[in-house]
């Protein structure tokens, strides 16, 4: 239902966004060519709102039996999610056609993640992270609210080449979707399944669709925002399950379950964060120092820039989830960082090499 809905919604965008001359601004960072409408993410919220609440009041119409009870023990959940979801999504949509100060942006974000925490959602356990397990609820509240910052600020971030962060995020949510199947949890599971349907057809217009026919179109931060606090919703689900999904009775770490897919953005907005501040730059601008920047510097095109990371970020979702059977979730982590750090140095040694063999400068 979501992916048609989205399906119709997208091409009428473009139409409004080409009549109404709404489109990307091209410079010397952005990748693209020609115009391109920034307007896709406007698609994202009615697609996904129509859907689950029609999946819902079909259930509670036909089926009050199974429903109700879900209800009573989620609803509050749900009413602050889709509060938190619509002011981010008109803050996405303000910045889109006008533009916001990213400090008015870390305000609404703020907010968002202050109402995820009113609806009782927070991270109340770390599962042996730092060897840390339950922590005092102010400090739950206080993380819950950093994590939902940063991971709307990790995907708004990483969404530089066409169909990464849609890529990434279709990953997560099926990831999800699954995750809670297992567990029982079938309203988490239908909100990650929405969602999943809502980008497909999103990820197919920005990844296949050509600026020369006016078929390509970008999310936006109106999308960005949308979808990573969707993610951030279901990662602190992931992580307050009662127990561990159960896949041959063996015990995997929620807290490893619940961060496994969001791993690369992640660690993608720390790493560029310490490049700017090392030279010199404000490390609130945007630049061109992302991962898929050091592989387009190697020479990579777009769509193999996006198959190799969507590679990678699958191989770190099935590493992390054998790996939280045998290991603390400390030390996988800290493997994951270890491998991260080794992958970019060694890309950064490509790339200097291959601008001593060209003789100019590719990466800064």
């Amino acid at each position: 239902m979501s992916t048609l809905l989205a399906a119709i919604i997208i091409p009428k965008i473009l139409l409004i966004a080409f009549r109404c001359n709404l489109y990307d601004a091209v410079d010397e960072r952005k990748i693209h060519k020609g115009v391109v409408p920034r307007l896709g993410g406007i698609s994202f919220l009615p697609s996904l709102g129509v859907s689950v609440c029609l999946c819902i009041g079909i259930n509670m119409r036909f089926f009050p039996a199974h429903i109700s009870s879900i209800l009573d023990a989620e609803g509050v959940q749900l009413l602050f999610l889709a509060s938190a979801l619509l002011m981010i999504y008109l803050l996405g949509i303000a910045d889109d056609l006008m533009g916001v100060r990213y400090r008015a942006k870390f305000l609404f974000q703020t907010i968002g993640g202050i109402l995820i925490v009113l609806s009782g959602l927070w991270a109340k356990d770390l599962y042996g992270f730092l060897w840390i397990t339950e922590v005092a609820p102010w400090v739950g509240w206080i993380l819950t609210v950093f994590l939902v910052i940063y991971v709307l600020n990790a995907i708004n971030l990483i969404d530089g080449i066409d169909g990464l962060a849609s890529g990434l995020s279709l990953m997560a949510f099926i990831w999800y979707a699954y995750i809670f199947y297992i567990a029982g949890d079938y309203i988490s599971m239908l909100i990650a399944g929405a969602t999943l349907g809502t980008l497909i057809p999103f990820f197919y217009y920005n990844v296949f669709g050509k600026a020369s026919t006016h078929t390509k179109i970008f999310m936006g931060d109106t999308g960005s925002l949308t979808i990573g606090l969707i993610l951030v919703f279901l990662t602190l689900r992931v992580a307050n399950l009662s127990s561990a999904p159960e896949w041959g009775n063996c015990d995997y770490n929620l807290f490893i379950l619940a961060i496994a897919p969001i791993i690369i953005p992640c660690f993608d907005v720390v790493r560029v964060f310490l490049h700017r501040i090392r030279q010199r730059r404000n490390p609130f601008l945007p630049d061109k120092s992302h991962i898929h920047h050091k592989l387009l510097a190697l020479g990579f095109a777009q769509s193999k820039a996006l198959i190799v990371i969507l590679l990678w970020d699958a191989i770190l979702i099935v590493l992390n989830f054998w790996l939280s059977l045998y290991i603390e979730a400390t030390w996988i982590v800290l493997a994951d960082v270890v491998i991260w750090t080794v992958l970019n140095l060694y890309l950064t040694a490509s790339i200097r090499r291959r601008e001593r063999k060209l003789g100019q400068t590719l990466y800064q």
